[in-house]
């Protein structure tokens, strides 16, 4: 690695946060999950609607074709919608609309992956965790983290051993951003790259 890594890093991607908009805990779940095979952006124009006529109580008593009418731009909407409908449900029946600092609970929730866990546990409750997306996945097998041959669950352990733990949630962020932003998945942007040496893509020595 780079002995000047986190510096680098910093300078190319010095503020690092969620990209996703939310104002409590059960938003950032809610968008989380809509956001899988979906962009933030887009996440953020269909939850600008959506939490403008739901909380986590009157979701939980939304009509499903009523939500599948505002998500559906985010794709998969109708498996989406029973999904988040159901969440609410839950949340509301046993923790009274909050959503609990409790990875066992939340990644029992339909539609609430590991990943989704992560990202609500790491920016609402500060706990060290590292979400790992296609950005991050992409950009830990190019920085050579991780071998091509990797899933995200072994390149996610991968982190969490390379990296001190105090670390984790900003990083994660950095390496999102930085695989959105500059080492994009088709024409990276090798020009704005800083971590030109540790690349395994050859064009980018």
């Amino acid at each position: 690695m780079n002995p000047n890594f986190y510096e680098l890093l910093d300078e190319m991607v010095p503020n690092p946060k969620c990209s996703l908009e939310y104002t409590n805990a059960f938003e950032l779940l809610i968008a989380t999950v809509l956001s899988a095979q979906s962009t933030d952006a887009r996440v953020n124009i269909i939850t600008k609607t959506l939490f403008s006529k739901y909380d986590v109580f009157s979701l939980a008593n939304a009509n499903v074709s009523d939500v599948v009418d505002i998500i559906r731009p985010c794709g998969n909407m109708n498996k989406k919608a029973v999904y988040i409908i159901d969440i609410a449900k839950h949340l509301v029946a046993d923790y009274n609309g909050n959503v609990p600092n409790n990875r066992e609970y939340l990644e029992s929730l339909k539609g609430v992956g590991h990943k989704t866990a992560n990202v609500v546990l790491a920016n609402i409750f500060n706990v060290p965790a590292f979400a790992v997306d296609t950005h991050v996945s992409r950009v830990s097998k190019r920085l050579g983290f991780a071998l091509e041959s990797d899933d995200v669950d072994v390149i996610e352990k991968k982190l969490m051993k390379l990296f001190p733990e105090e670390k984790w949630n900003r990083l994660h962020h950095q390496l999102l951003l930085f695989g959105r932003h500059i080492c994009t998945s088709r024409t990276p942007h090798c020009e704005q790259c800083l971590l030109k040496d540790m690349c395994k893509i050859k064009k980018c020595k």
